[in-house]
């Protein structure tokens, strides 16, 4: 497995204390993210919070960092990322902050170093838009959501 480098600063002294994003696992695809919270949040259902981590990175150029939710929190608490994936592009150098939001029935509330999110380095590969009179046709044709129904069926459910 390959590895690349990116650079991550702290943002003042006090968020240093954190621990740095990690692999939970050997062959985790995500880096675990942790909150940088002063003091603990709140989510009620359907409300959105914008979780700060306390960090700035500086991802090589021709990669992201999507961010992810976390299947635990999603599963057990309704914990997602507003935003699924997020992306961090390559040119920011803020700090790297996690929308979440609630679709869980009961309040979820957020403390200082509880893992939010996952971290995933992907690269980036840029499109070249080619204006054309008329596009290559396909069996599928323009087809779209649900057009193949469930379970092999054609009844659009």
């Amino acid at each position: 497995m390959e590895t690349i480098a990116v650079e991550l600063t702290w943002l003042d002294a006090e968020q240093a204390g954190l621990p740095l994003p990690a692999y939970a696992t050997a062959l985790a695809a995500g880096m675990d993210v942790a909150a940088a919270l002063a003091e603990a949040v709140e989510l009620k259902p359907g409300e959105i919070g914008l979780i700060p981590c306390g960090f700035a990175v500086a991802i090589p150029k021709g990669y992201e960092i999507q961010v992810r939710p976390r299947s635990g929190l999603a599963v057990k608490h309704g914990i997602t990322v507003v935003n699924a994936p997020g992306t961090i592009d390559a040119d920011y150098r803020g700090e790297v902050k996690v929308a979440l939001i609630n679709l869980g029935r009961e309040p979820f509330t957020i403390r200082r170093g509880d893992r939010i999110a996952q971290l995933i380095l992907a690269p980036v590969v840029r499109a070249e838009l080619r204006l054309v009179a008329e596009l290559m046709p396909t069996e599928r044709g323009s087809g779209g959501f649900g057009h193949t129904g469930l379970a092999g069926t054609d009844d659009g459910r």
